[in-house]
């Protein structure tokens, strides 16, 4: 299996509704995501996808979050806008834009700070 990942940022803040502690409180992080893409099979320019599609659909899914207030922003204004959530939403969200059925997203990591990185992975 071939795998490749792309990265990208953005900042936001958010609150952890019904939350115990620092993070119930607003406050903002400049988040990193990592999306993984892979495919038993290479296409036929020998790629898995182009880094750039798929930085493409990357900014796609995280342009709404982007210097907002999540818990203001679908889906987050319904769900808790965790680390865990964000991760879960952002892949889905990639594995619904793939190209392709031999595509797909083995997970998403999402850091909130250098020490601190939350991931979801997808299941077959």
């Amino acid at each position: 299996m071939y795998e490749i990942f792309k990265e990208r940022t953005f900042s936001a803040s958010h609150q952890l509704r019904g939350y115990q502690g620092n993070c119930e409180r607003l406050h903002g992080h400049n988040w990193r995501v990592r999306i993984h893409v892979a495919a038993d099979e290479l296409d036929d320019h020998g790629m898995v996808i182009d880094f750039h599609e798929l930085e493409n659909m990357l900014t796609q899914v995280i342009s709404p979050f982007d210097h907002r207030h999540l818990n203001d922003v679908p889906p987050f204004d319904a769900i808790n806008p965790s680390s865990e959530n964000l991760a879960r939403y952002i892949a889905e969200q990639i594995a619904s834009l793939l190209p392709s059925p031999r595509l797909k997203v083995l997970h998403c990591d999402i850091w909130e700070s250098d020490a601190s990185r939350a991931r979801y992975t997808m299941r077959d």
